[in-house]
């Protein structure tokens, strides 16, 4: 059974920093590309950023690119987002997505539950 369940939300003031993870089992994660999606209250889906199955290289979003950095170990089947400087439009709940390949395609199989970020002062 394919399992993804991300992990450190929470509330953090404009210009702060939050780590997430997303902690997979039940499919070889070194094999997939994964990716982070989001979604703001009252609004659709947001495709965050992606990475490769072997990590060296990663593709953003224009509202995050410079701020945010995905990255992943293999080793533990894990998948980060470190997210500075951080604004109030950044705040959504987080999705840690499996991709059907292995390439920056936003087409998913296996989603998580989310997990919230609340940017506020």
């Amino acid at each position: 059974e394919v399992q993804v369940v991300e992990s450190g939300g929470g509330l953090v003031q404009p210009g702060g920093s939050l780590r997430l993870s997303c902690t997979t089992s039940g499919f070889t994660f070194s094999t997939y590309a994964m990716h982070w999606v989001r979604q703001a209250p009252g609004k659709g889906l947001e495709w965050v950023a992606a990475i490769t199955p072997s990590g060296t290289s990663a593709n953003y979003g224009d509202s995050v690119k410079g701020r945010f950095t995905i990255s992943r170990s293999n080793a533990k089947n894990t998948l980060y987002l470190q997210m500075n400087s951080l604004k109030p439009e950044d705040m959504a709940v987080y999705f840690c997505a499996k991709a059907l390949g292995t390439s920056f395609s936003p087409e998913y199989d296996y989603w998580g539950q989310g997990t919230q970020v609340a940017v506020s002062s």
